[in-house]
């Protein structure tokens, strides 16, 4: 699967029409038309409905899936065309779940850049994704915290940290919370790994659906209002915005949270190497949370 087949798939969606993607891309209809059918013989099915009485772009299920992946390979394409202009440059390829990128690499990632002037190319990758590119070599380096065994990779323990309950200015609690006292109605759901899923469903019963239910952990601040409330690992109430906001600790609470690191079997780079330490220094900061860089 070539890239211009990848940008026809891609254009076609962004500009709703063969004819109007055709224009955009300064080639003919039918020569379109050939890259979208390469694409589907390739991939053993098709992306877009065909027919009498179709109107515009509809897209089949499987191609309606197809988006996330293309704009995936689009990407993947241009970081290894990149890799040409680094000259002495390093590149370093990082990928992490959104709970640490958001709370805990923005400094990291900023002076690992000012330290050794890498090229940073980075992806919010689910724990699954990541074992993946980190097998193929299109990830350095991934930050996770579902492990799984890999001949390939080597899933290594970054840190460790309790779960806490944040809540709302309102929330009628105070000192070590029980989960026996929070009230499932009140609560913001967010899928931290299958340990802290059994223990919700121990102590939650599963026909009470949360307030809210979040997978970007970017939003859950904006929800910590009155009596809501939601178990997060240690790193994430601490760096949360929000002075009203109350971080109490957990009684009989889930597993402790591991994020773990992923690297190549073969080796760690330089600047994988540096991250790390980098890493390390951040976390430690933070009391209760355990190091294992």
């Amino acid at each position: 699967m070539t890239l211009s087949e990848i940008e026809a798939f891609l254009a076609v969606i962004k500009y709703g029409t063969i004819s109007a993607a055709s224009e955009k891309l300064f080639i003919s209809q039918p020569a379109l038309s050939r890259r979208i059918h390469a694409i589907e013989e390739e991939l053993g099915y098709g992306l877009f409905v065909r027919g009498k009485g179709v109107r515009g772009v509809e897209l089949t299920k499987e191609g309606q899936a197809f988006i996330s992946v293309a704009e995936k390979m689009s990407g993947l394409y241009r970081e290894a065309a990149a890799i040409s202009r680094l000259s002495d440059r390093p590149l370093f390829r990082i990928s992490s779940i959104g709970s640490v990128s958001t709370y805990l690499l923005p400094n990291v990632l900023r002076t690992l850049k000012e330290v050794t002037g890498c090229s940073l190319v980075f992806h919010n990758y689910h724990s699954l994704e990541a074992y993946e590119y980190v097998e193929k070599g299109l990830v350095d380096l991934a930050l996770i915290s579902d492990d799984i065994y890999s001949r390939n990779v080597a899933t290594i323990p970054a840190f460790k940290e309790p779960f806490v309950i944040i809540g709302g200015a309102g929330l009628p609690l105070d000192g070590p919370v029980h989960p026996s006292q929070l009230q499932a109605e009140d609560e913001i759901r967010l899928p931290w790994n299958p340990e802290y899923d059994a223990w919700h469903d121990k102590w939650f019963h599963p026909t009470v659906f949360p307030s809210v239910t979040l997978d970007q952990m970017s939003l859950l601040e904006y929800f910590l209002t009155g009596e809501r409330w939601a178990a997060a690992p240690l790193t994430v109430a601490q760096r949360i915005q929000g002075c009203s906001l109350k971080i109490l600790p957990l009684s009989d609470g889930p597993q402790d949270h591991i994020v773990y690191y992923l690297v190549p079997h073969s080796a760690k780079t330089p600047v994988a190497e540096a991250f790390l330490r980098l890493l390390d220094q951040e976390v430690t900061r933070i009391s209760g949370v355990v190091s294992f860089l």
